[in-house]
């Protein structure tokens, strides 16, 4: 299963992170894997590209997350936004066995 944190302070988001398999198919031929891998990737290189802002970014085998630092812009926080709801359909249309979403505030 693949567990994604989203980390959350008062109203916005401020990072995530997103651990383990899906288990929905072979590695190479999953396509929860692939998708996540796909939104997750996307959000940090978009953020890392398209604002100013400071991030934290750690990555390994299975697991990737960031985290922003010091204030969010607008264009940061509507990445993460589009993240969360990229991820949710994923969960919806998939189901709680192979992706499971948390908030954290932080």
């Amino acid at each position: 299963m693949i567990t994604i944190t989203v980390f959350k302070h008062q109203d916005q988001y401020r990072g995530f992170r997103s651990s383990g398999h899906a288990g929905y198919a072979e590695e190479g031929s999953d396509i929860i894997c692939a998708a996540v891998s796909a939104l997750t990737v996307n959000a940090i290189n978009s953020i890392d590209e398209l604002t100013d802002d400071a991030a934290d970014v750690r990555q390994d085998e299975g697991y990737l997350e960031l985290r922003l630092e010091g204030t969010c812009s607008k264009e940061s926080s509507l990445l993460l936004d589009s993240l969360v709801l990229g991820l949710e359909s994923i969960q919806e249309s998939y189901g709680k066995k192979y992706i499971k979403i948390a908030t954290k505030e932080v």
